[in-house]
């Protein structure tokens, strides 16, 4: 007999509290999923998804439409800018594999330990000039369309020209402006673009007001001015998009972004952006139940979610009822094993030493880290663990590693408590910037993205109009935090920033992504667990309750940890709330907890498209 019972409802959503059955049906949601049969485009803002859908229908494939959405999101200021970083995970029905695109900058020339430490910081700074990587995201989207997509710069471009010709704000960029007024107040290329009421109580953009932006408005179109001119010389399509490369890699845009960085206290040169460019590189998988799941490699936190798969699936977590006491502990406990790991051991892997990613997947090492969970207490002290056995090697920091605690500053002697430095609040800091970009076709392409960096406030980079990365401060100065991940000219930083797709018998199952910093993959972990393990949709698991660990360390601002501390929905019913408190969790409680999870789930018996965007912030979806 079926046991299933609905304990709690609120705000038109179900929250369900025990199902030993395993299988969550029916819940109510507040937007309803999307159906697809042609095609699926969902982002971070309903005129961005708008962009994708007019790239559709333009004859674009689902490579296309994805870049389209990323630089309307980007025009539109979405947590991100231009001069951010992008990375995507692509599956190519063509040759049925998936693809990474790291589009990730890199610290400039002048930026080592030294400098910063001579500044007197303990971590390079979160805002302003010095804080910015190069810029990727150009040249991540240029190059994606140049091997992926079919249509021009010119089309894709195309909403996002209108956009920056002028379109009407929204409120929550113009609160975000208003909000950081007196930082935008001392860049003055930003001042000038973000500030458009100076002196008055609200300088930014009022909502509902057209908001223009001239000087990228002319930095768009000289990029597609650069491929037109190409094409029009007899170039081929993909000659024509390394032309628009080149000029802003190389050419008057790039000078002008050095002039401008220069100016006013960054570091980038011309010969770095020269040097920089695009990888196009292999994912990292693991198997769960039938399914393959794929992330980027260890210059973001994408494993993390892999490895944390890889210690639950020794667990039975049906039989735990969903966002029991008994689950949630042990979802906790699972994250903060794998985060653990990413705090010590990830890093760009262009750089040595070589990162032990073999074993930090390895399941042996899973079942080894599974072992180590309290049954019914917090470890406010979860360490990294000893992954060099598991691919037959030993650990080159193993004397680091017995010094290593959760709290950043105690294994170098800092107390973690010193800020120094232009930093963000740790409740900004641990949910920093980002959008996510999912698009999918009937001819099997598709695309999981989550571009970021150059959110408000950022740097402007003089007449571009180009907004400058704040990544630098995801490095460390000290090797004993992470000897993998201290900032070095031309190495990448480490990121948050995470992709994903699932694969079904070498076809799409589920493509995922989420904006929100150190939390993405503790969503999109929820999320996966939601739809395999418990029978959600996609919209369902979009919207349900999830939880939020604080106790791996930031990957922003100080770098803090707060071990034990656990935010839950308002709808935890009381008796979760007293089992997790004698575990030894320190609770808070927000009204939704899910972040903005963005999904398409592909459905092989009918050969439809369901989509799913969350209701936390203004992401939405459009389908056909």
């Amino acid at each position: 007999m079926r046991t299933d019972r609905l304990i709690l409802v609120a705000t038109g959503l179900v929250a369900i509290a025990f199902l030993p059955a395993g299988v969550v049906r029916a819940q109510r949601t507040a937007k309803p999923v999307l159906h697809g049969r042609h095609w699926v485009a969902i982002t971070g803002k309903p005129l961005a998804a708008t962009a994708g859908a007019l790239t559709f229908e333009r004859g674009g494939n689902a490579v296309d439409a994805a870049c389209a959405m990323l630089a309307a999101t980007c025009t539109m200021w979405d947590t991100l800018g231009w001069g951010g970083e992008t990375q995507a995970l692509v599956y190519d029905p063509r040759s049925g594999k998936v693809i990474a695109i790291n589009a990730l900058g890199v610290a400039p020339s002048g930026a080592t330990p030294e400098v910063f430490r001579d500044a007197g910081l303990r971590y390079p700074p979160a805002y302003g000039p010095r804080a910015a990587v190069t810029p990727g995201t150009p040249g991540g989207l240029i190059t994606m369309l140049a091997e992926y997509g079919r249509l021009s710069l010119e089309e894709v471009l195309a909403p996002s020209l209108q956009l920056a010709d002028g379109y009407p704000i929204e409120g929550q960029l113009s609160r975000s402006i208003q909000q950081h007024r007196a930082r935008l107040a001392g860049w003055p290329y930003s001042k000038s673009v973000f500030l458009v009421h100076p002196g008055e109580e609200w300088e930014a953009p009022v909502a509902g007001e057209v908001f223009r932006q001239t000087d990228l408005a002319a930095t768009l179109r000289r990029l597609v001015s650069a491929e037109q001119e190409a094409l029009r010389s007899g170039a081929s399509r993909r000659e024509a998009l390394q032309a628009a490369y080149d000029r802003f890699y190389r050419g008057d845009i790039a000078t002008e972004i050095v002039r401008a960085t220069r100016e006013q206290g960054g570091l980038i040169t011309k010969e770095d952006l020269d040097r920089w460019s695009v990888k196009i590189e292999e994912p990292v998988s693991t198997r769960y139940r039938d399914l393959e799941v794929y992330k980027l490699t260890v210059w973001t936190q994408g494993p993390v979610l892999l490895q944390a798969l890889n210690i639950l699936e020794n667990a039975d977590l049906r039989a735990m009822g969903y966002n029991s006491a008994r689950y949630i502990h042990t979802l906790y406990q699972a994250m903060n094993l794998a985060f653990a790991d990413r705090d010590f051991y990830y890093g760009d892997p262009a750089f040595p030493p070589e990162e032990p990613v073999a074993g930090l997947l390895s399941k042996d090492y899973a079942r080894a880290r599974f072992r180590q969970i309290r049954a019914e207490a917090n470890d406010p002290d979860v360490r990294p663990g000893d992954p060099y056995p598991f691919q037959g090697g030993e650990n080159p920091f193993r004397a680091l590693l017995d010094r290593w605690r959760t709290a950043p500053g105690t294994e170098t002697g800092v107390p973690a408590h010193d800020r120094s430095g232009d930093v963000m609040p740790y409740d900004e800091a641990f949910r920093a910037g980002t959008t996510s970009v999912v698009a999918a076709d009937a001819e099997g392409w598709v695309v999981s993205m989550t571009p970021s960096g150059a959110w408000v406030p950022a740097v402007v980079a003089g007449s571009t109009g180009v907004g400058l990365s704040q990544r630098m401060q995801s490095f460390v100065l000290e090797e004993a935090e992470n000897p993998y991940n201290v900032v070095a000219p031309g190495k990448r930083p480490r990121v948050t920033l995470t992709p994903s797709l699932a694969l079904k018998d070498g076809r799409p199952h589920l493509a995922f992504a989420v904006q929100g910093g150190d939390t993405q993959d503790q969503n999109l972990l929820q999320f996966f667990l939601n739809v395999v393990e418990f029978g959600m949709n996609v919209q369902e698991a979009a919207e349900a309750a999830n939880i939020t660990s604080h106790q791996m360390r930031s990957s922003f601002g100080e770098h803090e940890s707060r071990p034990g501390h656990l935010t839950l929905t308002e709808s935890t019913p009381p008796w979760v709330r007293r089992e997790l408190m004698a575990m030894g969790y320190e609770l808070e409680f927000v009204a939704i907890n899910s972040g903005p999870i963005n999904a398409i789930h592909f459905d092989r018996a009918h050969g439809t498209m369901w989509g799913g965007s969350a209701i936390h912030g203004e992401d939405y979806g459009i389908a056909w």
